[in-house]
């Protein structure tokens, strides 16, 4: 599948942003979809993945603040990031992972990646 994500951009603390990922070219629908971010020098770490079945699993540096969420008809994953800290920026990824029906944190069992969007929070 292919995934484009957008929605990034440069705000301050405690400022929301609504990151879209939207997917073509494979069924949506069955699979488990992830957004991940990666900071300068840093490894790419999990923010939070969506079954099928919307089951959700979120890194705890996230939980409380940002939503996952999915819109099948649409092929659309969405990242609803509330109270934005400058420890957020980063270039966030979705990422689609098939066969499985649980939330995957792991990079490494996603399949498909988006091209990254950057986020900059500002204090």
């Amino acid at each position: 599948v292919q995934l484009q994500a957008s929605g990034g951009g440069s705000v301050q603390a405690g400022d929301s942003l609504r990151l879209s990922c939207a997917a073509s070219g494979r069924s949506f629908s069955g699979s488990v979809m992830g957004w991940f971010r990666q900071a300068p020098g840093k490894e790419r770490e999990f923010v939070a993945s969506i079954t099928s079945s919307e089951s959700i699993n979120y890194a705890h540096s996230v939980k409380g603040r940002f939503t996952i969420s999915r819109d099948n008809a649409k092929n659309t994953v969405y990242l609803q990031m509330n109270m934005l800290k400058p420890e957020d920026t980063a270039v966030y990824y979705c990422a689609a992972g098939y066969g499985y029906n649980r939330p995957i944190r792991s990079p490494t069992l996603y399949h498909d990646w988006g091209q990254g969007t950057q986020v900059t929070v500002s204090s």
